[in-house]
């Protein structure tokens, strides 16, 4: 956990008074931030503390400190709303939060209303908070951060040099926008916003790490590679500001400095005893050696998977990653260790772990479904599809929408493949388009780098296997214009290309993949070692 304090408070564009500038000695960094409010002058630089904490999503020590705030000023109503903030967790994290959690943010509001604000500005800001926390018995998530949203957009519009209230309706815009909108309407909106105030605040951590989130699908990513490359530098001492670069990093396809930042993440994650974040970027990290054909590395992540779960509590709040994301890391390493290394034997052996995350569980069941069909183990395969059928009946039942429709895109590969391997060619090449157009139609959650196994990347590998390579070299190019630089995709259209007899193109993919992948292991994977022979 992170303790004080060599933290600088100063003004944001108007600047502040010399008195409210504020620094210690302990080294932390987690950048520059002001946020004005009535509580007493001593209790302050405790409350800045909390507000850069909860900026850089570090949860657990945004409540620490906001509780800091109360012991010096009991009557500081803005404390508990960050701590309702704060108890909110991730915005970015789809699907139902648990009734503890809920109970303890609204407990939060409550205490603010209690306390009372002193100003009407204030009085809005903690109105807003408690409409994250209405109707937690019947609205869904997505319905009480709209409607967080709509209240934000009323503060930031009644106190227009408020730059906080600007940068918190900005964050709300992305976190409650439609998964299916294509447009990225809200979020073009909020980036745009952002980016109006870093000129004025290079320094504060909400700007860089917004810009980053409103940015993070794949049209839009390269104009997150600023934020990224100075986020980190901003608020070193966060891990999730470590890590929250090779968002951006993954969605261009530069892996190394994705291998770089989590890195830094994992470990400084490790000596904040935050577990889920250290699982978060580990996967992450996993994500981009595997790119890379770093499998000697992506091998030793996987072996330090048992020690670091051995201190996981997924039920603790402490960082951005919240227990679902420790929970998902687990699961998906083996998985994305296996399949992307097309290790298919290893995929059909996994093992699942039930949790109270069920689309977990379903990562598992879908390796082992793909791994069985390259093997010819039909049952596994069919045992698989009935599993990850049941997994998304109850995610349906528990009003999990968009997992539910993950584990179904899932089970229609799954599906496909199984058809494949009964010889029924036509069937599962059509099932698995219809895969890969449901997929296309959706966004990946935060939670993951990238899908276990493209759709699309799918539905190419299966045409080549039908001799059908001039179609593969299509899905391949498509999974690349979502999926920049990825190994197999990038491999499968070169392999597409040169079977259909387009050697130009061919030998582009190719060149492209050994310089993709100069730090890989020697001699490596079989892929490299054909293509430099």
């Amino acid at each position: 956990m992170l303790h004080a304090l060599a933290f600088m408070v100063l003004a944001g564009a108007a600047g502040l008074s010399q008195e409210h500038q504020h620094q210690s000695t302990s080294g932390e960094k987690l950048g520059t931030v002001h946020f004005e409010t009535s509580c007493s002058e001593q209790a302050r630089p405790s409350f800045d503390r909390g507000v850069a904490l909860l900026h850089s999503f570090e949860f657990a020590s945004a409540i620490d400190a906001f509780g800091a705030t109360l012991k010096t000023d009991p009557s500081c109503a803005m404390a508990d709303w960050g701590i309702a903030l704060s108890r909110w967790g991730n915005p970015f994290a789809i699907g139902a939060k648990p009734a503890t959690q809920l109970q303890q943010g609204r407990d939060a509001v409550n205490r603010a209303l209690a306390i009372g604000a002193k100003t009407d500005r204030e009085r809005a800001y903690i109105g807003a908070a408690a409409r994250l926390y209405g109707d937690v018995d019947s609205a869904d998530p997505l319905a009480r951060a709209s409607a967080y949203r709509d209240a934000m957009a009323t503060v930031a519009s009644a106190y227009p040099t408020d730059t906080e209230a600007t940068i918190f309706y900005a964050l709300s815009l992305t976190a409650s926008e439609d998964p299916r909108d294509k447009t990225y309407a809200s979020r073009i909106k909020a980036g745009a916003m952002l980016e109006a105030l870093v000129a004025a605040q290079p320094d504060h951590p909400g700007l860089a790490h917004y810009i980053i989130h409103s940015y993070d699908v794949p049209a839009l990513a390269p104009r997150a590679l600023d934020a990224a490359r100075r986020y980190a530098k901003i608020a070193p001492s966060a891990p999730h500001a470590l890590h929250m670069p090779s968002h951006t990093f993954t969605r261009v396809g530069s892996w190394q400095e994705s291998v770089d930042t989590n890195i830094a993440s994992a470990a400084a994650a490790h000596r904040d005893r935050a577990t889920g974040e250290e699982l978060h970027a580990s996967d992450y990290q996993m994500y981009a050696y595997l790119q890379t054909a770093q499998d000697a590395a992506a091998r030793r992540l996987l072996d330090s998977l048992p020690a670091i779960a051995a201190g996981f509590n997924p039920a603790a709040i402490a960082s951005a990653a919240p227990g679902s994301a420790g929970v998902y890391a687990l699961a998906a390493m083996p998985a994305r260790y296996a399949l992307e290394r097309g290790a298919w034997a290893d995929a059909a052996a996994l093992e699942p772990h039930a949790s109270r995350f069920p689309y977990t569980e379903a990562i598992t069941y879908f390796a082992r479904a793909l791994g069985a069909a390259h093997t010819g183990n039909e049952a596994t395969v069919r045992s698989a599809i009935e599993a990850l059928q049941q997994i998304r009946d109850r995610l349906t039942q528990a009003n999990e929408g968009y997992w539910a429709e993950q584990v179904e895109i899932q089970r229609r590969g799954a599906t496909a493949w199984l058809a494949l391997m009964s010889g029924r060619t036509s069937e599962a090449v059509a099932e698995m388009r219809a895969a890969a157009e449901q997929e296309d139609n959706t966004e990946k959650s935060a939670v993951t780098p990238g899908p276990i196994a493209p759709a699309r990347e799918l539905l190419g590998e299966m045409l080549l296997q039908t001799k059908e390579p001039a179609q593969a070299l299509k899905e391949f190019e498509a999974t690349l214009k979502k999926e920049p630089n990825r190994f197999r995709a990038m491999y499968g259209a070169a392999r597409a290309a040169e079977l259909s007899g387009n050697k130009a193109v061919a030998s582009k993919y190719y060149a492209e993949l050994l310089k993709m992948c100069e730090r890989a292991d020697k001699p490596g994977r079989p892929e490299l070692a054909e293509i430099r022979r």
